[in-house]
C-alpha cells in the first residue's frame, strides 16, 4: 500500500474474532443517553466521545463506544473528520468488526482501507460476505487491490475476482456467492441432514436451490416448506419449479424492480449459460432501493453523487459541469430577452412580469419531469403507454395553466390593464402546457438513447420553459398591440 497515507494509523484496527459480534455487546439502538427520537447519535454523546480522544483517555473512548451497535459505530466514525477518525479507530481497536467496516460510507471506508496494509485489509474481507468484501475493495487502486488480493486464502481470491470481473451496480458483481443447493433425486430427509451437519453453510439463507447435473437452477424450496415435509418425500415433489432467475448481466436498478414486483425474499442469479453462480437477497435490495432512489434525486439537481463525505476536488467537479451546461442554457433565454429588448424599454411593465412566466412555467415541468423520471425508473412508462401518458400529463398542464392564468391574469387586469393580463393569461397556459409536454418528451427521449433520463432531462426542461416562457410573453404583448 501507498506509505504516504499513514500506514500505521490503524495497525491495531484489526478485526476480532467473529464470536465477538455474537452477543458480545446489547443491541443499545433504543438509548436515551446515546441516541435521540430519530434513532440518531446525540450531539451530547459525540461530544463527550471527542472530548476523551482530546484528553487521550482511550479507555473512556473504548467504553462509550462499546455498548454501540455496529451501524451506529460507523455513523459515529462518519462525524468525525480524517484525522479524528483515525485517532478513533485506533482507540476502539476490536470493536472495529466487519459489520462495522460493511456499514460505512463508502468514500469513508475506502479512506480506511487505503491507510491500512494489506493484510490487514486482507483479513477484514475474508470476514465479510463476498459481496461486502468486493465493495471493500473495487475502488481502491488496481496496484492496492492485487496487494489485497494477493493477501487472501486462494477460494476468497478467486470469489472477489470473479466479481470484480462483472460491471459495476450489476447482479454479478453484487451478488453473494455464498449459497446453498443441492441435486432433486433427493429427500427431504436428506436435506436436513446435509444442513444439519453444516459443512461450510451460509451464514443466512431462506431457500434452499435445486440444481441439475449441468448445475442450472429447476426449482426451489423454502426452509419453511422443508421443515413441514415428511422426510421421505422427494425434494422434486416438493420443491417450486416457478422461479425468478436474475441474470447476471442485470442493471441492480432491474434487480431491484424484480424483487419488488414478484415480492422475492431471495432469487437466484445465474450467467449467460444458466448456471447457478450466486444468489440475490432482500437485505442487498433494501441497499439498492435506497442508493437508486438517492441518486436519481441527486442527478436530477445535478449535484453528483451528493455525499457529504465524498472530497472536495470530486465534488466540485462533478457539480460545476452542471452549472457550466446550465450556464449555456440560460444564454439562449437571454437571447430571447434581447430580441425583444426594444418593447421592454417601452414597457417595463413586462420586465416585472415576464419572471412569473417563466418560473411557473420552469415549476410545472419540473413537477412532470419527476413523476416522468419516477414512472420510467419503476418501469411503468414503456413504449407501450407513453403516448397515453404523454396525452395525460397534458391535460393535467392545461388544467394548472388554466387555473394559474386566471389569476395572475386577474391580478395582471387590476394593477396594469386588462390588455396586458389577457396576455399574460395566455403566455401562463402556453408555457405550464409546454413545460408539461416537456416533462415527459425529455426523459423519454434520453431512456430512448439509452441515457439515463435523470441525468441531465432539468437543464433541457428549464431552458425549454424559461425561453418559451419568455418568447410566448414578449411576443404575444408585440403581437396583441400592448407596446
Amino acid at each position: 500500500m501507498a506509505e504516504d497515507k499513514r500506514p500505521d494509523e490503524y495497525e491495531d484496527v484489526i478485526l476480532a474474532p467473529e464470536a465477538q459480534d455474537e452477543g458480545a455487546r446489547p443491541d443499545d439502538r433504543i438509548d436515551d443517553e446515546r441516541m435521540d427520537e430519530e434513532n440518531t447519535l446525540k450531539r451530547e454523546f459525540v461530544r463527550s466521545v471527542d472530548d476523551a480522544l482530546e484528553a487521550g483517555d482511550t479507555a473512556r473512548v473504548y467504553d462509550l463506544v462499546e455498548p454501540l451497535h455496529p451501524a451506529d459505530v460507523a455513523d459515529l466514525l462518519e462525524l468525525f473528520d480524517r484525522d479524528e477518525r483515525h485517532q478513533l479507530a485506533a482507540a476502539i481497536t476490536d470493536l472495529m468488526t466487519s459489520d462495522v467496516v460493511a456499514e460505512l460510507n463508502d468514500y469513508v471506508r475506502e479512506e480506511m482501507m487505503e491507510a491500512l496494509p494489506a493484510d490487514a485489509v486482507a483479513q477484514i474481507a475474508e470476514q465479510l460476505e463476498t459481496d461486502d468484501a468486493v465493495q471493500l475493495i473495487e475502488d481502491l487502486d488496481e496496484v492496492d487491490q492485487q496487494a489485497i488480493l494477493a493477501e487472501l486464502e486462494p477460494e476468497d481470491r478467486m470469489a472477489i475476482q470473479s466479481a470484480l470481473s462483472y460491471p459495476e451496480e450489476t447482479a454479478g458483481r453484487l451478488m453473494n456467492r455464498d449459497f446453498v443447493a443441492v441435486p432433486e433425486h433427493i429427500t427431504v430427509g436428506d436435506l436436513i441432514d446435509f444442513l444439519r451437519e453444516g459443512r461450510e453453510l451460509p451464514e443466512d439463507f431462506f431457500e434452499v436451490f435445486v440444481v441439475d447435473q449441468r448445475h442450472h437452477p429447476v426449482g426451489t424450496c423454502n426452509l419453511s416448506w422443508i421443515l413441514r415435509t415428511p422426510r421421505n418425500i422427494s425434494l422434486g415433489d416438493v420443491m417450486k419449479r416457478d422461479q425468478t432467475l436474475i441474470p447476471a448481466m442485470l442493471d441492480q436498478e432491474e434487480v431491484a424492480l424484480m424483487f419488488q414486483k414478484y415480492g422475492l425474499i431471495s432469487a437466484a442469479v445465474v450467467d449467460e449459460d444458466g448456471r447457478l453462480v450466486g444468489q440475490m437477497t432482500v437485505d442487498d435490495i433494501v441497499h439498492i432501493i435506497a442508493e437508486e432512489a438517492g441518486e436519481d434525486a441527486l442527478l436530477m439537481s445535478g449535484a453528483g453523487e451528493g455525499d457529504i463525505n465524498e472530497p472536495i476536488r470530486e465534488a466540485y467537479s462533478s457539480r460545476v459541469r452542471w452549472l457550466v451546461a446550465n450556464l449555456g442554457t440560460a444564454l439562449v433565454a437571454s437571447l430571447i430577452i434581447a430580441a425583444f429588448g426594444s418593447a421592454i424599454e417601452k414597457l417595463v411593465a413586462l420586465a416585472v412580469l415576464m419572471p412569473i412566466v417563466a418560473s411557473i412555467g420552469g415549476n410545472a415541468g419540473t413537477q412532470t419531469m419527476a413523476v416522468t423520471v419516477r414512472a420510467i425508473a419503476m418501469n411503468q412508462l414503456t413504449r407501450s403507454n407513453t403516448g397515453r401518458i404523454l396525452m395525460r400529463e397534458f391535460r393535467v398542464a392545461m388544467l394548472n395553466g388554466a387555473t394559474i392564468a386566471v389569476l395572475i391574469g386577474a391580478a395582471t387586469a387590476v394593477i396594469f390593464t386588462p390588455l396586458l393580463g389577457a396576455v399574460i393569461a395566455l403566455a401562463m397556459i402556453i408555457n405550464v402546457a409546454i413545460a408539461g409536454l416537456a416533462g415527459v418528451l425529455v426523459p423519454v427521449a434520453f431512456d430512448r438513447l439509452d441515457q439515463d433520463p435523470a441525468v441531465a432531462s432539468s437543464v433541457f426542461v428549464t431552458m425549454i420553459t424559461d425561453s418559451m416562457g419568455f418568447f410566448a410573453f414578449l411576443g404575444l404583448a408585440v403581437v396583441m398591440g400592448v407596446v
